[in-house]
């Protein structure tokens, strides 16, 4: 099996307020996803975070979300294609301008929360979101939830994509996840995780939550670094993919 790379989203703290413990994941990750501003994190966090992701020598990523600090990114509402271009372009352009005072670049960009997983089967706001990564960069690799509309139109568009898995969430019939706050949709037991996950890339598939087993491909895997557990699950997931050669 090829290697994984294994990512999460952090940098999501702002001001006084903290969320997650992201020195506590990073030394377990090969890449992290940066909030900018709009869903979690300010410029201090940037510029912090950053400056980690250096230190353990892991790939750097803006994480674009909607406007929405109180809800965190996670309440979708209406965006037109023309507003999640604006979105991700000025997201991107703030944290590649924090990595290059830093004397690096950005790798990749994952759209956060609501905006993801509206974009992930639409095609118009898919199409705005691959078009402002490729306006702002074209070598950044855009990271997609696995076998999604946008992921296949990033591709067509000329984007390098990489399929995205969770360790952390369990999955609906259609492939998508399962919408927090539904029973079951959040994984709290890493052992649980870790067969989820090596299911997926030995087998090509997921079990979904209704025990159905549903295609996949696993380019990179994620973990919610807002999680309590986040840094036990890194930790666990980091070692069992050293134990089976994919990391």
């Amino acid at each position: 099996m090829k290697k994984l790379d294994f990512n999460c989203d952090m940098g999501e703290s702002y001001g006084g307020w903290t969320m997650g413990n992201d020195e506590a994941v990073m030394p377990h990750v090969t890449s992290v996803n940066i909030a900018c501003g709009f869903h979690g994190g300010d410029a201090h966090i940037m510029r912090k975070t950053v400056a980690s992701a250096l230190k353990h020598h892991v790939h750097i990523g803006a994480h674009p979300g909607l406007n929405d600090l109180p809800g965190f990114g996670r309440r979708a509402f209406p965006v037109s294609p023309d507003q999640a271009y604006d979105l991700v372009v000025v997201q991107i352009g703030a944290l590649a301008a924090v990595a290059k005072t830093q004397g690096t670049r950005l790798h990749h960009v994952k759209t956060h929360g609501a905006l993801y997983n509206m974009a992930a089967n639409n095609d118009a706001l898919s199409q705005a979101i691959v078009q402002a990564v490729l306006d702002v960069d074209d070598t950044l690799v855009l990271y997609a939830l696995a076998n999604s509309r946008q992921a296949f139109i990033a591709q067509e568009m000329g984007l390098q994509v990489a399929h995205e898995v969770f360790a952390d969430r369990s999955y609906q019939d259609d492939g998508t996840l399962t919408p927090r706050g539904t029973p079951g949709a959040i994984i709290t037991d890493p052992r649980q995780a870790i067969q989820q996950l090596i299911t997926m890339l030995e087998k090509g598939h997921v079990i979904a939550l209704s025990g159905k087993p549903v295609p996949i491909r696993a380019d990179t895997l994620c973990i919610h670094g807002d999680q309590p557990s986040a840094a036990t699950f890194a930790q666990h997931i980091h070692q069992a993919l050293k134990r089976q050669g994919l990391l």
